[in-house]
């Protein structure tokens, strides 16, 4: 155990969110998102995982430590619902709130399109796999920077 770091980032998750810069995308997923095949086209190249936790309590855990980008819109995306993408389902609303709690502000996910999700996934740096089983619980989160002390 380390003092001040949240219990639930496992020792491969930390390594991952450190080793990661500006820019980079993060992919967290719900159980059914094809997340082995999409890995091993990521920068890292192979899955992480955060089994035994929903996606909003994992991004929590991960934004105790992450800086989300100040810079861009697509700072966090949400898989949108085929057919409904204006829907925010309970999972993207847990999310959106622990969002809004390590920004201290409401700072909006965008909505992406299901197999463009996909291909923004493959381009990131890695992907994580929780164990949320309810429908739409992927996400992907852009890394900021963290600035010089004051």
């Amino acid at each position: 155990m380390l003092k001040g770091i949240d219990p639930r980032l496992n020792a491969d998750v930390l390594h991952c969110l450190r080793a990661m810069g500006h820019g980079d995308a993060l992919v967290i997923a719900d159980t059914n998102f094809p997340s082995d095949s999409v890995a091993r086209s990521t920068v890292r190249g192979s899955l992480l995982r955060m089994e035994n936790l929903t996606c909003g309590e994992a991004i929590g855990a991960i934004l105790s430590v992450f800086p989300l980008d100040t810079f861009v819109d697509d700072f966090a995306m949400r898989m949108e619902i085929v057919g409904a993408p204006d829907d925010i389902p309970p999972v993207q609303v847990e999310v959106q709130e622990q969002i809004n709690k390590a920004e201290g502000q409401a700072r909006p996910m965008i909505g992406v399109e299901r197999f463009k999700f996909y291909d923004l996934a493959r381009q990131s740096y890695a992907v994580i796999q929780t164990g949320e089983r309810r429908f739409y619980g992927c996400f992907i989160l852009r890394k900021g920077v963290v600035g010089p002390d004051a």
